[in-house]
């Protein structure tokens, strides 16, 4: 059983400067996310940071919420939290493949996120995972966000993405060319 295997943890991260966090909660099982807000909290706030939390309907919403946070926001990095429990039809597949796939994707892009939304066959698998005093996976996903931080910090800060980005002055629009306008 998972709860009785030892896993070597990274010593916590440390920053000069404080982080200021975002933590993403589906609560649908409000007291696993109770469990994991706790854990997440507590990690955070030992080491140094600030957090904020919102609430988002379901774990499905929970990479846009962190997408429209990068965008309108100041967040150092993000937990994204939740639970999914297999149920009797294939829509826990789909929730659970595609709310890993939106916060990979994010990853990719840069975003320090740490993903700490559970996806377990039954109510007492979530209830051990998340348990703030056992396996604490709410503090785990916040204590990845922070090591990406700090890696990120490390490597010169965070960037505006991956992938093309056109030099801004490679184009002309509407035939006009560096302040000339044609009649």
């Amino acid at each position: 059983m998972a709860a009785s295997e030892a896993h070597y943890t990274l010593p916590r991260a440390e920053f000069d400067k404080p982080v200021k966090m975002l933590i993403v909660v589906a609560p649908y099982y409000r007291a696993i996310a109770d469990q994991l807000l706790a854990g997440a909290r507590a990690e955070i706030e030992a080491s140094g940071g600030t957090h904020e939390t919102v609430e988002v309907p379901g774990a499905l919403e929970v990479p846009t919420a962190v997408g429209i946070a990068e965008r309108l926001s100041n967040f150092d990095g993000y937990v994204a939290l939740g639970c999914i429990i297999r149920g009797e039809t294939t829509h826990y597949d789909t929730v659970c493949n595609d709310s890993s796939r939106g916060l990979a994707l994010l990853g990719l892009q840069g975003l320090c996120i740490g993903n700490g939304i559970l996806t377990v066959e039954n109510m007492a698998q979530a209830e051990a995972r998340a348990e703030a005093a056992g396996q604490n996976k709410g503090g785990g996903a916040a204590a990845a966000a922070l090591h990406l931080i700090a890696l990120s910090r490390k490597w010169g800060g965070q960037r505006e993405g991956v992938g093309f980005k056109p030099a801004r002055d490679e184009y002309q629009i509407a035939a006009s060319i560096k302040g000339k306008t044609s009649a």
